[in-house]
């Protein structure tokens, strides 16, 4: 530990987090600024860290460079002398083997949140991307692979239906960890469970901001914009309303310009602000839900479902849309915490029992065993078969 990465190895850095922000883009669309967020979040900018080898240092991102702390994070507990002649110690132990279910929207972000902390708690880990980008888990375990990782550490399953049920009852499966819309992670939650496995879903949400009327008024514009339409509104911390009391009101023509100025363009053009949904399904169930709004009395202040882009006439763009006088933690857009904190859902955006990363996720990826040892005297005679229950002092 303590050196610094070589002007050469930076670049090699700085060329694997554009050539996975690359992939991204090409598989999933969005903008290679929002791919590049998606990897630096996995990965972090590792221009100049204070790590022995680089290969290992582009793993070690900032929920993956947490979880190189695992060596604070994973401490047992120990009791000497609990009673005469005893003492007791904790350990956290791994599970075994342990399986991740990742959703389109951050392929390589959110496979990150889950194997590296299961695998520094000494558990081995298998993965499936989703069946529509999974190129980009493709090169991380490739990078992983070139690091020096054991073949069988991380493994990668591909498929829909059939892989999901494979995880949820294989029987040496110990844990899954999930992310991605209500239906499927109740249904993970419920099979993976029933079948003795430790499961926490992060699921779908719904996100509010509430904008009062002193209001830093330029700053919370520009932040309701790109918290409402960037990854063209495709995840969980999207903010979905904002509520604008007293004065705020009389800004909303001026949030509407600023959204109807975003670029919406094929992810890897320059100047992209949005790119296309995922797939034909997700934009007939976007224009579908602004209809739906609409004929319950909203109003449309933008549509975006007309949009075309030149050279793209036939792909699956919507623009950015605003409804007006809609009968519905708050003010921190796209509130992602930092990977020393867990990732916490309430109500129904999450089931299990621990969350993700920080002090949860080794909770979730570890199993504790308490070991009582007695250490008699030399010369100690027992007289008779101890039968009852030891306690304090005894």
């Amino acid at each position: 530990m303590g050196r610094r990465f070589p002007n050469s190895q930076k670049l090699c850095v700085f060329h694997f987090q554009k050539e996975i922000s690359k992939l991204i883009t090409f598989e999933q669309g969005k903008t290679l600024a929002d791919a590049e967020g998606d990897v630096f979040r996995g990965l972090r900018k590792l221009l100049a860290p204070s790590i022995t080898q680089w290969h290992i240092a582009l793993s070690a991102a900032e929920v993956v460079e947490h979880a190189c702390s695992v060596t604070s994070l994973i401490l047992g507990e120990t009791m000497p002398s609990i009673t005469k002649d005893m003492d007791t110690c904790t350990y956290r132990l791994p599970l075994g083997v342990c399986a991740g279910i990742a959703p389109f929207n951050f392929p390589a972000m959110i496979p990150l949140w889950m194997f590296p902390m299961a695998m520094v708690c000494g558990n081995t880990f298998l993965m499936k991307p989703s069946e529509r980008v999974p190129g980009a888990l493709m090169f991380l375990a490739k990078l992983f692979q070139d690091a020096g990782a054991p073949d069988g550490t991380l493994n990668i399953i591909h498929g829909q239906h059939e892989a999901v049920n494979f995880i949820c009852d294989h029987p040496d499966i110990r844990a899954i960890s999930f992310v991605g819309s209500n239906q499927a992670g109740e249904y993970i939650y419920e099979r993976g469970s029933r079948n003795g496995k430790r499961v926490q879903a992060n699921m779908g949400a719904k996100n509010h901001g509430v904008v009062m009327p002193d209001a830093n008024k330029e700053n919370t514009l520009n932040q309701l914009v790109g918290a409402a339409f960037g990854a063209a509104g495709q995840r969980c911390m999207a903010l979905s309303t904002a509520i604008l009391v007293g004065e705020a009101q009389k800004w909303l023509p001026e949030l509407v310009e600023r959204a109807k100025n975003l670029r919406v363009n094929a992810g890897d053009q320059p100047g992209a602000d949005l790119g296309p949904l995922i797939s034909p399904q997700a934009k007939e169930r976007v224009c579908h839900l602004i209809q739906k709004g609409v004929e319950e009395g909203a109003s449309l202040l933008l549509d975006g479902r007309n949009i075309k882009v030149k050279g793209y006439e036939n792909g699956n763009f919507v623009g950015p849309t605003i409804l007006g006088n809609v009968k519905v933690g708050v003010n921190v857009p796209i509130p992602v915490p930092l990977p020393m904190f867990s990732f916490t859902g309430s109500r129904a955006s999450f089931r299990g029992d621990a969350n993700f990363y920080g002090k949860q996720g080794v909770q979730f990826y570890t199993q504790l065993k308490t070991i009582i040892s007695q250490w008699k005297e030399e010369d100690a005679t027992v007289t008779k078969p101890a039968v009852v229950m030891p306690t304090m002092g005894n």
